[in-house]
Protein backbone atom coordinates (compact mmCIF):
# COMPACT_ATOMS: atom_id res chain seq x y z
CA UNK A 1 0.00 0.00 0.00
CA UNK A 2 1.44 3.28 -1.11
CA UNK A 3 0.31 5.37 1.86
CA UNK A 4 2.66 8.26 1.14
CA UNK A 5 1.03 8.78 -2.28
CA UNK A 6 -2.45 8.77 -0.77
CA UNK A 7 -1.87 10.77 2.31
CA UNK A 8 1.40 12.72 1.89
CA UNK A 9 1.17 16.24 3.28
CA UNK A 10 2.42 19.19 1.27
CA UNK A 11 6.02 19.66 2.28
CA UNK A 12 7.98 22.92 2.34
CA UNK A 13 10.56 23.48 -0.39
CA UNK A 14 13.90 21.97 0.54
CA UNK A 15 15.67 25.13 -0.52
CA UNK A 16 13.85 27.03 2.19
CA UNK A 17 14.78 24.69 4.98
CA UNK A 18 17.52 25.29 7.48
CA UNK A 19 18.74 21.93 8.79
CA UNK A 20 18.20 21.49 12.51
CA UNK A 21 21.44 20.30 14.04
CA UNK A 22 20.13 19.64 17.49
CA UNK A 23 17.18 20.28 19.73
CA UNK A 24 18.05 22.17 22.90
CA UNK A 25 17.71 20.50 26.25
CA UNK A 26 14.14 20.76 27.48
CA UNK A 27 12.60 19.74 30.76
CA UNK A 28 8.90 18.97 31.13
CA UNK A 29 8.01 18.97 34.80
CA UNK A 30 4.77 18.03 36.53
CA UNK A 31 2.35 20.89 37.08
CA UNK A 32 2.81 22.79 40.30
CA UNK A 33 -0.83 22.47 41.30
CA UNK A 34 -0.63 18.71 41.77
CA UNK A 35 -1.12 17.77 45.39
CA UNK A 36 -1.92 14.08 45.50
CA UNK A 37 0.52 11.25 46.04
CA UNK A 38 0.12 9.65 42.62
CA UNK A 39 1.86 12.37 40.67
CA UNK A 40 4.37 13.23 43.35
CA UNK A 41 5.43 9.60 43.37
CA UNK A 42 5.80 9.66 39.62
CA UNK A 43 7.41 13.05 39.17
CA UNK A 44 10.84 11.67 38.45
CA UNK A 45 9.55 8.82 36.35
CA UNK A 46 7.31 10.93 34.16
CA UNK A 47 9.43 14.04 33.77
CA UNK A 48 10.80 14.33 30.26
CA UNK A 49 14.48 15.06 30.49
CA UNK A 50 15.22 15.65 26.86
CA UNK A 51 18.81 15.15 25.89
CA UNK A 52 20.39 16.79 22.86
CA UNK A 53 19.32 14.91 19.78
CA UNK A 54 20.92 15.26 16.37
CA UNK A 55 18.24 15.33 13.69
CA UNK A 56 20.10 17.26 11.00
CA UNK A 57 20.09 14.55 8.34
CA UNK A 58 16.70 13.16 9.29
CA UNK A 59 15.08 16.58 8.93
CA UNK A 60 15.71 16.64 5.20
CA UNK A 61 11.96 16.36 4.56
CA UNK A 62 11.19 19.28 6.87
CA UNK A 63 9.06 17.13 9.13
CA UNK A 64 10.92 17.40 12.44
CA UNK A 65 9.92 20.06 14.94
CA UNK A 66 10.70 20.46 18.63
CA UNK A 67 7.80 19.66 20.96
CA UNK A 68 7.62 23.16 22.40
CA UNK A 69 4.80 25.66 22.82
CA UNK A 70 6.21 27.81 20.02
CA UNK A 71 5.33 25.04 17.57
CA UNK A 72 1.88 24.30 18.98
CA UNK A 73 -0.09 26.51 16.56
CA UNK A 74 1.40 24.70 13.58
CA UNK A 75 0.44 21.34 15.08
CA UNK A 76 -3.10 22.54 15.80
CA UNK A 77 -3.56 23.71 12.21
CA UNK A 78 -2.35 20.34 10.92
CA UNK A 79 -4.88 18.55 13.15
CA UNK A 80 -7.72 20.81 12.04
CA UNK A 81 -6.75 20.07 8.42
CA UNK A 82 -7.22 16.35 9.03
CA UNK A 83 -3.53 15.48 9.17
CA UNK A 84 -1.73 12.96 11.37
CA UNK A 85 1.15 14.14 13.56
CA UNK A 86 3.59 12.29 15.81
CA UNK A 87 4.00 13.58 19.36
CA UNK A 88 5.70 12.63 22.63
CA UNK A 89 3.53 11.80 25.64
CA UNK A 90 4.42 10.92 29.22
CA UNK A 91 4.90 7.28 28.20
CA UNK A 92 5.49 6.71 24.48
CA UNK A 93 5.51 8.55 21.17
CA UNK A 94 2.09 8.50 19.58
CA UNK A 95 0.24 9.25 16.37
CA UNK A 96 -2.50 11.83 16.90
CA UNK A 97 -5.31 13.23 14.79
CA UNK A 98 -8.73 14.82 15.17
CA UNK A 99 -10.91 12.12 16.73
CA UNK A 100 -13.97 13.62 15.04
CA UNK A 101 -12.49 13.29 11.53
CA UNK A 102 -13.21 9.83 10.12
CA UNK A 103 -10.76 10.47 7.28
CA UNK A 104 -7.94 11.31 9.71
CA UNK A 105 -8.74 8.31 11.89
CA UNK A 106 -8.61 6.04 8.85
CA UNK A 107 -5.18 7.46 8.03
CA UNK A 108 -3.87 6.35 11.41
CA UNK A 109 -5.18 2.84 10.86
CA UNK A 110 -3.55 2.73 7.42
CA UNK A 111 -0.20 4.08 8.66
CA UNK A 112 -0.03 1.50 11.44
CA UNK A 113 -1.43 -1.37 9.39
CA UNK A 114 -3.92 -1.78 12.22
CA UNK A 115 -7.23 -3.61 12.02
CA UNK A 116 -10.23 -1.33 12.31
CA UNK A 117 -11.62 -3.68 14.95
CA UNK A 118 -8.84 -2.48 17.31
CA UNK A 119 -10.19 0.61 19.11
CA UNK A 120 -8.35 3.91 19.47
CA UNK A 121 -8.15 5.94 22.69
CA UNK A 122 -8.75 9.67 22.80
CA UNK A 123 -6.71 12.41 24.45
CA UNK A 124 -8.10 15.62 25.92
CA UNK A 125 -6.34 18.65 27.33
CA UNK A 126 -7.86 18.70 30.81
CA UNK A 127 -9.68 16.38 33.18
CA UNK A 128 -12.74 18.65 33.04
CA UNK A 129 -13.07 17.90 29.30
CA UNK A 130 -13.69 14.18 29.82
CA UNK A 131 -17.38 14.60 30.65
CA UNK A 132 -18.02 15.88 27.11
CA UNK A 133 -16.90 12.58 25.62
CA UNK A 134 -17.68 9.93 28.24
CA UNK A 135 -19.91 9.14 31.22
CA UNK A 136 -18.31 10.23 34.50
CA UNK A 137 -21.18 10.94 36.89
CA UNK A 138 -20.93 7.48 38.52
CA UNK A 139 -17.34 8.05 39.66
CA UNK A 140 -16.39 9.24 43.16
CA UNK A 141 -15.76 12.96 43.30
CA UNK A 142 -12.06 13.72 42.86
CA UNK A 143 -11.07 10.30 41.49
CA UNK A 144 -10.22 11.46 37.96
CA UNK A 145 -8.24 14.39 39.32
CA UNK A 146 -6.24 11.97 41.45
CA UNK A 147 -5.40 9.73 38.49
CA UNK A 148 -4.87 12.38 35.83
CA UNK A 149 -2.88 13.92 34.29
CA UNK A 150 -0.73 10.81 34.29
CA UNK A 151 0.22 7.57 32.54
CA UNK A 152 -3.26 6.07 32.83
CA UNK A 153 -5.95 5.35 30.22
CA UNK A 154 -9.44 5.43 31.75
CA UNK A 155 -12.06 3.32 29.96
CA UNK A 156 -15.54 4.82 30.37
CA UNK A 157 -18.94 4.48 28.77
CA UNK A 158 -19.57 6.82 25.84
CA UNK A 159 -23.20 7.48 26.67
CA UNK A 160 -25.79 9.18 24.52
CA UNK A 161 -24.46 12.67 25.25
CA UNK A 162 -20.92 12.01 23.96
CA UNK A 163 -19.93 14.42 21.20
CA UNK A 164 -17.60 11.84 19.65
CA UNK A 165 -18.31 10.80 16.09
CA UNK A 166 -20.10 7.46 15.88
CA UNK A 167 -17.52 6.39 13.28
CA UNK A 168 -14.80 6.25 15.97
CA UNK A 169 -14.63 2.69 17.30
CA UNK A 170 -18.02 1.73 15.81
CA UNK A 171 -19.98 -0.86 17.74
CA UNK A 172 -18.27 -0.09 21.06
CA UNK A 173 -20.14 1.64 23.86
CA UNK A 174 -16.94 2.54 25.75
CA UNK A 175 -13.93 4.74 25.07
CA UNK A 176 -10.42 4.95 26.49
CA UNK A 177 -9.51 8.46 27.61
CA UNK A 178 -6.07 9.93 28.31
CA UNK A 179 -4.85 13.19 29.83
CA UNK A 180 -1.08 12.72 29.52
CA UNK A 181 1.33 14.39 31.91
CA UNK A 182 2.93 16.15 28.96
CA UNK A 183 2.56 19.85 28.25
CA UNK A 184 2.84 19.81 24.47
CA UNK A 185 0.10 17.32 23.65
CA UNK A 186 -2.24 18.95 26.18
CA UNK A 187 -1.69 22.36 24.61
CA UNK A 188 -2.53 21.10 21.13
CA UNK A 189 -5.52 19.10 22.41
CA UNK A 190 -6.94 22.28 23.97
CA UNK A 191 -6.24 24.30 20.85
CA UNK A 192 -7.77 21.76 18.48
CA UNK A 193 -11.23 22.27 19.95
CA UNK A 194 -11.77 18.52 19.80
CA UNK A 195 -10.52 15.29 21.28
CA UNK A 196 -7.48 13.71 19.68
CA UNK A 197 -7.41 10.11 18.58
CA UNK A 198 -4.17 8.77 20.04
CA UNK A 199 -2.27 5.54 19.51
CA UNK A 200 1.35 4.44 19.74
CA UNK A 201 3.66 5.50 16.91
CA UNK A 202 4.65 2.15 15.46
CA UNK A 203 3.50 -0.50 13.05
CA UNK A 204 0.84 -2.68 14.59
CA UNK A 205 2.42 -5.55 16.51
CA UNK A 206 5.88 -3.94 16.58
CA UNK A 207 7.66 -2.51 19.66
CA UNK A 208 6.46 0.86 20.88
CA UNK A 209 8.55 3.98 20.33
CA UNK A 210 10.45 5.92 22.99
CA UNK A 211 12.35 8.07 20.46
CA UNK A 212 11.52 9.38 17.00
CA UNK A 213 14.23 7.15 15.53
CA UNK A 214 12.18 4.12 16.58
CA UNK A 215 9.54 4.91 13.94
CA UNK A 216 11.70 6.64 11.34
CA UNK A 217 10.19 4.46 8.59
CA UNK A 218 6.78 6.06 9.25
CA UNK A 219 7.79 9.74 9.33
CA UNK A 220 6.82 10.35 5.72
CA UNK A 221 3.17 9.64 6.53
CA UNK A 222 2.97 12.43 9.12
CA UNK A 223 2.46 16.13 8.57
CA UNK A 224 5.00 16.77 11.35
CA UNK A 225 7.05 14.74 13.81
CA UNK A 226 7.53 16.51 17.14
CA UNK A 227 10.81 15.75 18.87
CA UNK A 228 10.81 15.30 22.63
CA UNK A 229 14.02 13.32 23.07
CA UNK A 230 14.24 9.81 24.46
CA UNK A 231 11.31 9.21 26.81
CA UNK A 232 12.30 7.70 30.17
CA UNK A 233 9.17 5.69 31.00
CA UNK A 234 10.14 2.57 29.03
CA UNK A 235 7.92 0.73 26.56
CA UNK A 236 5.18 -0.47 28.92
CA UNK A 237 2.79 2.31 27.91
CA UNK A 238 -0.04 3.63 30.01
CA UNK A 239 -1.93 1.59 32.59
CA UNK A 240 -5.41 0.85 31.21
CA UNK A 241 -8.25 0.59 33.74
CA UNK A 242 -11.94 -0.05 33.08
CA UNK A 243 -14.15 2.21 35.21
CA UNK A 244 -17.42 1.67 33.36
CA UNK A 245 -19.16 -0.01 36.32
CA UNK A 246 -20.04 1.96 39.48
CA UNK A 247 -17.86 1.00 42.44
CA UNK A 248 -15.73 -1.40 40.37
CA UNK A 249 -12.43 -1.33 38.51
CA UNK A 250 -10.65 -3.77 36.22
CA UNK A 251 -7.05 -3.47 35.07
CA UNK A 252 -6.96 -4.21 31.35
CA UNK A 253 -3.23 -3.55 30.92
CA UNK A 254 -0.70 -3.20 33.75
CA UNK A 255 1.37 -0.58 31.91
CA UNK A 256 3.80 1.66 33.76
CA UNK A 257 1.65 2.70 36.74
CA UNK A 258 -0.40 -0.28 37.91
CA UNK A 259 0.54 -0.23 41.60
CA UNK A 260 -0.02 3.51 42.01
CA UNK A 261 -3.28 3.36 40.06
CA UNK A 262 -4.68 0.49 42.14
CA UNK A 263 -3.72 2.28 45.36
CA UNK A 264 -5.69 5.35 44.30
CA UNK A 265 -8.70 3.33 43.17
CA UNK A 266 -8.86 1.44 46.45
CA UNK A 267 -8.39 4.64 48.40
CA UNK A 268 -11.68 5.72 46.81
CA UNK A 269 -13.24 2.42 47.93
CA UNK A 270 -13.48 0.90 44.48
CA UNK A 271 -13.36 -2.90 44.36
CA UNK A 272 -11.59 -4.98 41.75
CA UNK A 273 -14.01 -6.65 39.40
CA UNK A 274 -13.49 -10.41 39.37
CA UNK A 275 -14.51 -12.07 36.13
CA UNK A 276 -16.42 -15.31 36.59
CA UNK A 277 -15.50 -18.51 34.79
Amino acid sequence: MNISTRFGAKLPLLSNLVPIREVPKLVFLPFSHRKRGFRSGFSKKMALNVEKYDVGVENQLGLIRSATESNADEAIEALKAGKVIAVPTDTLYGFACDACSSEAVNRIYDIKGRKHTSPLAICVGDVSDIEHFAVTDHLPHGLLDSLLPGPVTIVLGRGESSILEKSLNPGLDSIGVRVPDSDFIRIIARGSGSALALTSANLSGQPSSVSIKDFENLWEHCAYVYEGGVLPAGRAGSTVVDLTKPGKYRILRPGSAKEETVAILENYSLLEEVLSG
